[in-house]
């Protein structure tokens, strides 16, 4: 029943008017926030996942960002994944603040934009039990031939472990429509685990503020194989 009620919660809210992000198709994000009081949605109705659980369906994962002030959004995620063997599970829920420290190419000024982000891991249903911390330091820098961004965080697990992050994406021109894109990450949990991860993908730009996307993502969690396919949109509201 709770895994159910907060499926119908994070699907309301994705439906609900003026409800608002990291950055589709990716693990990674980028060093930009929503505009001082706009919303911005970053949807994904379905997606795909074959891991050691066997299959799930991932309906809906959902971010939601609200530029709270000049330069800062406040951000709130998580996904619903659904299996046929096993109980529907809510996963990856946080609750963040980004901020832009730097303007750079991505606010239309020159050199890197930089960014940080605070996130508080908050605890799952039939999944990521406990709670826990990460911090984020975003570059990102657009040219005429695509644009890149880095993260790198550090995190206390909600195993109350230490952990690290570090991703890379890099972006077709931006002036097209279609502009085709790829990320690596690595994760790692102390002592616990480690994750390697590699994404291609497409995002299409239809106007300003919609764009739809698509990506297959290969990953290695302890040299166990898990595979994706994501697909979605942003909007803003």
């Amino acid at each position: 029943m709770r895994a159910r009620l907060a499926v119908s919660l994070l699907a309301a809210a994705v439906v609900w008017p003026g409800a608002v992000y990291a950055y589709r198709p990716f693990d990674s994000t980028d060093a930009a926030v929503a505009d001082n009081g706009a919303f911005e949605v970053e949807l994904s109705p379905l997606s795909y996942r074959h891991d050691d659980d066997g299959v799930a369906w991932i309906a809906p994962s959902a971010r939601f960002n609200y530029g709270f002030a000049e330069d800062w959004e406040a951000v709130l995620e998580g996904q619903a994944e659904h299996f046929s063997n096993l109980p529907s599970r809510l996963t990856q829920a946080a609750l963040s603040v980004k901020g832009v420290l730097q303007a750079g190419s991505l606010q239309e000024k020159d050199g890197w934009s930089l960014a940080t982000e605070a996130s508080a891991l908050l605890p799952g249903i039939h999944a990521d039990d406990g709670a826990g911390l990460e911090l984020t330091g975003i570059a990102s820098r657009r040219w005429d031939w695509g644009t890149i961004h880095v993260n790198i965080a550090a995190e206390l697990t909600r195993g109350r472990r230490l952990g690290t992050f570090a991703g890379l994406i890099v972006e077709g021109p931006d002036a097209w429509t279609v502009r085709p894109v790829a990320e690596a990450n690595y994760q790692r949990e102390f002592s616990i685990s480690e994750e390697t991860s590699f994404l291609l993908g497409a995002i299409w730009k239809v106007r300003d503020r919609l764009a739809f996307d698509i990506g297959f993502r290969h990953a290695w969690v302890d040299s166990r194989p898990d595979d994706q396919i994501r697909a979605g949109l942003t909007f803003d509201l």
